[in-house]
Formats: structure tokens, C-alpha cells, sequence
């Protein structure tokens, strides 16, 4: 049948049950939002108040379900405003599929009325990007655009469609979506390498990444972890990715992770890193990382293979297909001693917090607390800073894609769009974005479209009137210049709030903690939680940049 590019478009995204799209509408794509009019009851469309936030609802989206997210943005700066979510995306693998339109082809090149070279721009900070030059080529570019997000690697590709291509005619013919490319397994001789490492360790300890959510392994990786007796770190992005009420688990690894974590690291054989890419803030000094160790190296990215850490046996694949390959071969360990120590170090390095008088809000004890309430089974988004690190560490993950965060871009006024897409992939889930006041303000519009599409999610703003994690730094090696990380914004954040058309509520003491969180998890549309904390509230432990992960500060 003979369809417009934009029917095209929207049949490709239909044959990759694409369900949910992000967007906001301007000339350059006025086909393809003439067409999702048509579409409406097959496609839904979230309107966000601006493009970035776009981005990052279809990088929730995508984070929470496994699907891809996809998102759509107008020519020149409504494409340029999808650049930072892109590029979160990228950092952290998240398959995504962003939709840009452009000026028409004659129009191209000639720096006509919002034009941009959106590919060129986005080259670094996408898998994979295309202009569409030809409305015979768009299907096919659509298809081979989501097999690529979802293979190996995973990570966002862009389609550049100029207008006049999403006006054109062609025949469509629909096909079954392309299957991700199969990623192929290490060798025999590799793999039996490997049962040789973890057969002889007598102190194994295993460092998760994100790539165990990414590659489903996170039940093949309790397996191990059981079967080599061996305790269990994860990183930031594998928050979820293991039982955080597994007596193995020991907390993250790095830079804000927990001792216990740190002298495991220094004084075990084997370090088994599964799906990791040792980013600076897990290795603090990569120089120094792991030298007491033979390191067994599992990733899909041959790229990460010896860019940050040494290992002695890298195996390229799939972690998932690795670690269901190895277990079989894998016969019992028992190493009872090392685990003896493992549950002495962390019964004398618990995650403690003080408060600064008897009636201060602690995030300890707000995050515990929220914990609780949920019973251990929200999933929780975050922007970057403080906050970040008090919801990895305070907040009891028990299985992956609970836990949304940016990590490797590390991006401001990310969580609140990631938590409206969380929220819409998994409408049975409770949401909360954690957020900084700092955060908070970033991307407040959004508040706006969850009031709109009436999205049941929590934002909960720990309010410091700092850049918290700035003014920590500030502390600590700037002597107390507190250069401009002191916000002074006089925001009544429950006005702003209520001026959205959501409720809000304020915690400015212990005794509100339970009662507001109760009243907030009880509302059946967004609101909006203002929690008041002591500027000086520290994250620790901590360790200082270019130490060894071992130097760890537990108390400031």
C-alpha cells in the first residue's frame, strides 16, 4: 500500500510495538504529528514541556522496561535540546530512538530558518545516526535503527527525516523487526581459563555493573555468586542488579561505596568484574586499583577491555550467555573464612548518619523510612549530587530496573522526565524521583506534564539550599570557599507546585517523615514532597579523588 513517510514512520514504529513516544511538535515535523493524530489510538504521545525532557522520559521509559524508548523533536533547537539526553543515554547504554526532523532537501545546507546539522552534532554521543534522503529508505532505516539500539552495547541512534520526506509517497510493505545481533562467545580455551581462575580462588570477590541488567544476568549472577561463596558488590548503574537483602551483598564500590567493599577489594585473589567499564568513580586511582589481584574481566565492549584496569582473562559476550555457560562447570566452592570476615567488616563499617540536632531530618532515616513504606519495591529515579548517593545507598534494592539514574553523563534535571517514562512503562509501579533542590529547579517544567497526563509519581526534593555535592567538595580540598554553590532562591516549592495543579507536602522535622510519605504514596496523581535537611549533611564514606579505593573518609 502506498503510505506518506510519516504513515511510514509511524507502521515502523507499530511493527516494534512501540507503544509510547515522547515529543514535542514544530514545523519540521508537522507530517509526522499530522499523522500521530491518525494514530492516536495506537500510538500514545506525552507532550513534555520541553524536548530534553523528552529525552530523558523515553531514556526512563527504555531503562525500566528493556524496551527502546523513543522520543521525537522539531528541527534545529528543538534537535539540539535532545542532545544532553542523548548523550545520558549514551554513557549508560540506554537503547533509544530519537526521531528529528529537518528542513526540506533543497533547504538543506543553506543555513535556512531552523536548520541544524543534527547528525554531525550528535556523532559522537549515539550509536549510530542517519539522515533520510530518500522516503524509499525510511523503513528500512527505522528497522535497522532499533536493531542497533538493542544490540551488543545498547545505546540511542537517531533518524534525520527532512519534511518534505515525511510528505513524499511509497509503497509500505510491513516485515517482522530485525532480530539484535547475536554476540558471539568467548572461546573454549577462554572459558576454560576462567573455571581455572575461579576454581583457585580462595578469596573471590565479584564487581557487578550495569551490564548485568542490560544483559537480563542478574539471576545467573546470584548463581555464582552463591555457587563460588563469594560476597558482591555493584556498582551505581547495577543498583538492583543483586539482592540487597542477600547477606552476600556488601554495598557499591568506589569513591562513595562502603568499606567493607574497599577491604574485600584489597584483600581478595580474584576480582570477577562482570559488565563493568571501571569508570574513575569506581577505581578512584586506576593506577592503584586491584593490585593485590588477578582480575577476571567479563564485558561485552571490547573497547572497555584494558582502557581503565589490567585484567588477567578477558571474556567478550554477552554476560548473561557467559555466566549460564560457566555455572554448570562451576562445582560448589566453600570459603568460610572469607566470608567470616566479610560479615565481621560489615557488622564494624555499617552506613551510619548523624543528625545535626535530635529533631533533624536525616536522608538516613527519609530514605529508610520511604524503604519501608514501599516495601522495598519502588522504583526510584534520582538526579545527581548528594541525593544520588543517599538513595544507592540507603534505599534496598531488590531487583533490576528499580533503581534510574544518570551515571556515567552524571545529568542534572535528569530523574523527573526518567520517572514520568518509568512511570508510564510500568503504570502498576510506585515511582519516586529523588531530587535536589539544585536538580529540581533544572527541569521543574516537567512538572507541568505530569499534572497534565495526570502521572502517579513522588517528587521528593531533599532541600539543602546548596549544590550539596559541590559544597562538599568545597569543604573538603577549597578551605570553605563556597563559591556560588549556596542557592538563595526564594522558591516556595509548594506554590510552585500547586501552581502546576500538584499537591505538595513539606517535612521539616523527624516526626513528619511517616506521615508525610504515607499521605504522598496515597495520592493517585503526581505530588510533590519538599524535605528540608542541613546543608552540611555529608555523603560518606568517601574517598578522595586520585587515592586508593582503600583511603576511604567515614567521617568529615
Amino acid at each position: 500500500m502506498k503510505l506518506t513517510g510519516a504513515e511510514i514512520l509511524l507502521e515502523c514504529l507499530l511493527e516494534q510495538q512501540v507503544d509510547t513516544v515522547f515529543g514535542y511538535p514544530g514545523g519540521a515535523v508537522l507530517n509526522i504529528y499530522d499523522a500521530l493524530y491518525q494514530y492516536a489510538d495506537r500510538i500514545r504521545h506525552i507532550r513534555t514541556a520541553h524536548e530534553q525532557g523528552a529525552a530523558h522520559a523515553a531514556d526512563g521509559y527504555a531503562r525500566s522496561s528493556g524496551k527502546t524508548g523513543v522520543c521525537i523533536a522539531t528541527s534545529g533547537p528543538g534537535a539540539t535540546n535532545l542532545v544532553t539526553g542523548l548523550a545520558t543515554a549514551y554513557m549508560d547504554s540506554v537503547p533509544m530512538v530519537a526521531i528529528t526532523g529537518n528542513v526540506a532537501r533543497p533547504l538543506l545546507g543553506l543555513d535556512s530558518f531552523q536548520e541544524v546539522d543534527i547528525t554531525g552534532i550528535t556523532m559522537p554521543v549515539t550509536k549510530h545516526n542517519f539522515l533520510v534522503r530518500e522516503v524509499g529508505d525510511l523503513a528500512d532505516t527505522v528497522r535497522e535503527a532499533f536493531a542497533i539500539a538493542q544490540s551488543g552495547r545498547k545505546g540511542p541512534v537517531l533518524i534525520d527525516i527532512p519534511k518534505d520526506v515525511t510528505a513524499a509517497e511509497c509503497e509500505y510493505t510491513g516485515r517482522e523487526p530485525l532480530p539484535p545481533e547475536d554476540t558471539p562467545m568467548p572461546s573454549e580455551r577462554r572459558m576454560k581459563a576462567a573455571l581455572e581462575l575461579l576454581m583457585h580462588s580462595e578469596r573471590p570477590f565479584i564487581y557487578a555493573g550495569g551490564g548485568v541488567i542490560l544483559s537480563e544476568a542478574a539471576g545467573e549472577l546470584h548463581r555464582l555468586a552463591a555457587a563460588l561463596d563469594a560476597p558482591v558488590a555493584c556498582s551505581l548503574m547495577c543498583q538492583g542488579g543483586y539482592d540487597q537483602y542477600d547477606g552476600r551483598y556488601v554495598g557499591m564500590l568506589g569513591m562513595h561505596g562502603t568499606k567493607t567493599a574497599a577491604l574485600a577489594l584489597h584483600e581478595c585473589d580474584l576480582l570477577v568484574a562482570i559488565g563493568t567499564r571501571f569508570s574513575d568513580r569506581v577505581t578512584c586511582n586506576a593506577g592503584l586499583f586491584a593490585k593485590n589481584c588477578k582480575v577476571l574481566h567479563i564485558d561485552i565492549d571490547t573497547a572497555e577491555f584494558g582502557k581503565n584496569v589490567d585484567a588477567a582473562l578477558r571474556l567478550r559476550g554477552n554476560a548473561r550467555e557467559i555466566l549460564a555457560a560457566l555455572l554448570p562447570a562451576l562445582p560448589q566452592r566453600e570459603h568460610g573464612d572469607w566470608m567470616a570476615r566479610i560479615t565481621r567488616w560489615q557488622r564494624e563499617y555499617p552506613l551510619v548518619q548523624s543528625a545535626p540536632h535530635p529533631d533533624a531530618v536525616t536522608p538516613k532515616e527519609l530514605l529508610e523510612t520511604l524503604d519501608a513504606l514501599t516495601g522495598s519495591e519502588a522504583i526510584l529515579t534520582t538526579e545527581v549530587g548528594q541525593h544520588q548517593m543517599w538513595a544507592a545507598q540507603f534505599y534496598r534494592f531488590r531487583r533490576p530496573r528499580q533503581f534510574i539514574t544518570s551515571g556515567g553523563l552524571g545529568t542534572m534535571g535528569f530523574g523527573l522526565g526518567a520517572a514520568m517514562g518509568a512511570q508510564l512503562a510500568n503504570p502498576g509501579k510506585q515511582v519516586v524521583n529523588i531530587a535536589g533542590d539544585g536538580s529540581f529547579l533544572m527541569n521543574a517544567n516537567e512538572l507541568s506534564t505530569a499534572a497534565r497526563y495526570n502521572i502517579p509519581l513522588i517528587e521528593l526534593i531533599l532541600n539543602n539550599g546548596v549544590l550539596g555535592m559541590v559544597r562538599q567538595w568545597q569543604k573538603l580540598f577549597y578551605e570553605n570557599r563556597f563559591s556560588h554553590t549556596t542557592l538563595e532562591k526564594p522558591v516556595d516549592y509548594e506554590l510552585l507546585a500547586k501552581a502546576y495543579g500538584v499537591p505538595a507536602y513539606t517535612i521539616a522535622e523527624r516526626a513528619q517523615i511517616e506521615p508525610v510519605l504515607r499521605q504522598a504514596l496515597g495520592e493517585k496523581g503526581p505530588v510533590l514532597v519538599n524535605c528540608l535537611i542541613d546543608m552540611d549533611q555529608n555523603v560518606l564514606p568517601m574517598v578522595p579523588a586520585g587515592a586508593p579505593v582503600e583511603d576511604i573518609i567515614l567521617e568529615m
